[in-house]
């Protein structure tokens, strides 16, 4: 029947009809995400989640790798970091293959990345004006966005120790030098640690959606120039990976709970005052990522 059905339309009306689907045909499929976030209510006990469902243009999307360092000072932080690489290497193939932007932010290791195309792509993107200051105070190499008493409460876990778990605590210091090379930089990526040059980047993108992974949650994918506070601040749609990050912090301090519970209470902080977050599995359709030490992962 198909057959007498295109008999009755000449080969160049099939022809032009075969092109003109063809783009829609190889389009990218749209970011499905299940975005899981918290009423903000500073002050009163955290309510129970809320998920909706969003569908992100992937050619408005970028995703930004923060801090995976290839060392570490705490022997734990690193060993989780190099567990969690593989994982959200898979992951940001996935975006990439789907029109994603990815930018790479080892903060304070982008001169190791000089001359590379990445790193010329970032620095010298078109400038771009902001629609608000960037923060101009300065930790740990950076400018930094420090927690906002206006917006949100205070911290669940206590990391004033720098939030080395191992049992013999190790001595702080700065060993990083680049990226984990178990994170590939693929030729479209750029390589940032700077908070101008991450909006010139988004703005000459038409970027409308930034999502955020990498480490440390409670430290700097909050704080770092490129990271959390900054981009809900000049008025991004922003979410976090909760799978895909750690925290520094250790169990012996308030609230003495698991190092994976304590992670799970400053996602849950970040859901509630700044942005929703989603699993990797929305990208990959892999199941989430789970720390072989997390004894949940289990269950």
């Amino acid at each position: 029947m198909l057959r007498h059905y295109f008999a009755a339309y000449p080969a160049i009306v099939i022809a032009l009809a075969v092109v003109t689907l063809a783009p829609a045909m190889n389009e990218p499929a749209g970011l499905a995400l299940h975005l899981r976030s918290r009423t903000a209510a500073p002050g009163k006990e955290p309510v129970a989640p809320t998920e909706r469902k969003v569908d992100w243009d992937p050619k408005k999307t970028a995703i930004i790798v923060c801090d995976m360092w290839d060392h570490h000072w705490c022997k734990s932080a690193e060993a989780r970091v190099g567990e969690l690489a593989g994982p959200m290497n898979d992951m940001l193939k996935t975006a990439r293959a789907r029109g994603v932007f990815v930018i790479h932010a080892p903060s304070t290791c982008t001169a190791f990345y000089k001359d590379t195309p990445q790193r010329e792509r970032a620095r010298t993107a078109p400038a771009a004006k902001t629609p608000v200051p960037l923060a101009t105070s300065e930790r740990w190499g950076t400018a930094w966005n420090w927690p906002d008493g206006k917006r949100e409460g205070v911290l669940p876990v206590d990391d004033s120790d720098m939030g080395c778990d191992c049992k013999v605590k190790c001595e702080i210091r700065s060993p990083w030098t680049r990226q984990t090379a178990a994170i590939e930089i693929a030729e479209g990526d750029a390589v940032t640690d700077d908070g101008q040059e991450t909006w010139n980047l988004l703005t000459a993108r038409g970027t409308e959606n930034v999502i955020l992974c990498g480490v440390h949650l409670n430290m700097c994918v909050l704080g770092r120039p490129f990271a959390i506070r900054q981009m809900v601040k000049l008025g991004k749609n922003v979410a976090l990976v909760r799978d895909m990050t750690d925290t520094m912090y250790n169990p012996d301090h308030p609230p003495g709970v698991s190092h994976f519970e304590g992670t799970d209470r400053v996602v849950a902080h970040v859901e509630r005052y700044w942005c929703p977050s989603f699993t990797s599995s929305d990208i990959t359709g892999q199941p989430a990522f789970h720390f072989k030490a997390d004894p949940r992962a289990k269950k």
